[in-house]
C-alpha cells in the first residue's frame, strides 16, 4: 500500500517540474527546481537531471540523507486557485534510476522516501485551502 493518497499520486504525475530542497555540512539551504517522477516501485520521489553526481544537490543529499521536495502549479490565476505538495524525508543518491524519468537525463538518481507529505487544492474532499499534512514514517 503506498504512504501517497490516489490524489497525490495523480497529482504527481500530471507534473514534471519540482523543486528540491537540501542542506549542506554548515547548515545552509539550497532549493532548486527539478524534474522528478513518482516512482510506484518503491513508493518515492525520485529526482534527476543533467550532471547530477556533480551538483551541490547530490553532494548535500550524500552528506546529510535528507531531502524536501514541493511540486506546486496554479489551476487558474482569477480567481487564485493553487495546488501543492510537500515531501519531505530521507533521501539517497543511486547510480542509476535518473534516465526513468527521462532518458537525456544521467543516470544518477536522488531517491526521496516520504517521511511527511502535506498538501492543499488536490483533495476531493477539500473545503477551501485548508493544509492537510501528515507523518508516514
Amino acid at each position: 500500500m503506498s504512504n501517497f493518497t490516489p490524489e497525490e499520486i495523480a497529482y504527481l504525475q500530471s507534473q514534471r517540474l519540482g523543486r528540491l530542497a537540501t542542506v549542506d555540512a554548515a547548515g545552509n539551504p539550497h532549493v532548486v527546481p527539478v524534474g522528478f517522477r513518482y516512482n510506484p516501485d518503491f513508493d518515492t520521489i525520485d529526482v534527476g537531471g543533467h550532471g547530477i553526481a556533480q551538483s551541490k544537490k547530490y553532494r548535500d543529499v550524500m552528506h546529510t540523507g535528507r531531502a524536501a521536495f514541493v511540486v506546486d502549479d496554479l489551476v487558474t490565476v482569477e480567481p487564485w486557485q493553487p495546488r501543492m505538495l510537500e515531501i519531505r524525508g530521507r533521501a539517497e543518491t543511486l547510480p542509476t534510476g535518473g534516465r526513468e524519468i527521462m532518458p537525456m537525463f544521467d543516470a544518477e538518481v536522488i531517491r526521496i522516501y516520504p517521511g511527511r507529505i502535506a498538501g492543499f487544492g488536490i483533495y476531493a474532499d477539500e473545503t477551501g485551502y485548508t493544509m492537510k499534512s501528515r507523518t508516514v514514517e
